[in-house]
């Protein structure tokens, strides 16, 4: 084989992983934009390899993005964005193949947005530890070749992880029944559009939390932390104006859609997607409402969206 056809065959090699790759680097760093940069960085590393000596790929390619991942994670420029209070987790349209494997509850759980948060929480190396183990089922030994650490440490950084994770993670927030989150999310969006506080609040939890990145125009993440003012804001949020309409250059449509597995409504100009309210739902009532706008946390949800075939609007004008 000469030297073009290797490159080819090595190159096709690389892509038949890529899509794993993403999404490890996506559950990874929260960041579709930063998992796609860990990958490219990742086939650059490829590339200069001797590949020849790289007798299983996939371990290779899996071990050379999750150190990306933790070089990341442990840079000062990561630590300052994590600390200020601006972060959150980049939302992703379902069918978007980071979010997979999503073949089990405990890898679908990897990818909600509630977890993405959780895992905030944890030091870089129990988040490796802890996604390499619950999303993509490799063994102790496996991972502590990936990572460059024992068995035993695997074991120990698991079994913190979990415990954190199991510590902060609501309870009774289990899978909810597809009609259930939709009914739901219809009635939220009935009430905040008319303005009935009372059935807001009714449909929160008691220990309801929400955040917003105050339509993409505030550095610092906005955060509430009662039922009553959850409502208020919600009220004032989906009351359409004419400076609404300006800042989302036009008059949205509002859809019900699936985000990170769970229930969202978006706000789309066209094929543009210039906002997105993302819920938890535990026990059948609201836990946790996300408003996000800033284009550069719907980039890639933006970009999906012109393929997507969503029902019609819940409401087609706003």
């Amino acid at each position: 084989m000469d030297s073009s056809a290797t490159d080819r065959f090595d190159t096709s090699r690389f892509e038949a992983s890529r899509n794993r790759l993403a999404s490890l680097a996506y559950r990874m760093l929260g960041s579709a934009a930063d998992a796609e940069d860990a990958v490219q960085d990742a086939f650059l590393r490829w590339q200069a390899a001797d590949r020849q000596q790289i007798k299983v790929p996939e371990a290779w390619l899996i071990k050379v993005v999750t150190n990306l991942c933790l070089d990341r994670l442990r840079s000062a420029q990561a630590r300052r964005e994590r600390t200020v209070g601006a972060w959150l987790p980049e939302p992703l349209l379902d069918g978007d193949p980071m979010l997979g494997p999503a073949d089990t509850v405990e890898q679908r759980e990897t990818v909600s947005l509630a977890v993405l948060t959780l895992l905030e929480r944890l030091s870089p190396l129990e988040r490796a530890v802890y996604l390499l183990r619950e999303a993509f089922s490799y063994r102790h030994a496996e991972i502590a070749e990936i990572l460059d650490i024992t068995e035993s440490a695997s074991q120990q950084h698991l079994h913190r992880a979990r415990r954190r994770i199991t510590a902060a993670r609501r309870r009774g927030a289990d899978e909810v029944d597809p009609a259930s989150a939709r009914r739901i999310v219809e009635e939220f969006l009935a009430a905040a559009s008319s303005g009935r506080t009372e059935r807001l609040v009714a449909l929160l939890t008691d220990d309801a939390t929400a955040i917003s990145d105050g339509a993409g125009l505030t550095d610092t993440l906005l955060q509430y932390d009662t039922p009553q003012r959850i409502a208020a804001v919600a009220r004032a949020g989906f009351t359409p104006t004419p400076a609404k309409r300006r800042l989302a250059g036009g008059t949205p449509a509002i859809h019900y859609a699936l985000v990170n597995g769970a229930p969202a409504i978006l706000f789309a100009v066209g094929d543009q997607v210039v906002g997105a309210v993302t819920f938890d739902i535990t026990n059948g009532k609201i836990a946790t409402v996300r408003g996000i706008a800033a284009p550069t946390r719907l980039a890639r949800l933006t970009e999906a969206w012109p393929k997507h075939e969503p029902d019609p609007p819940l409401i087609t004008q706003w």
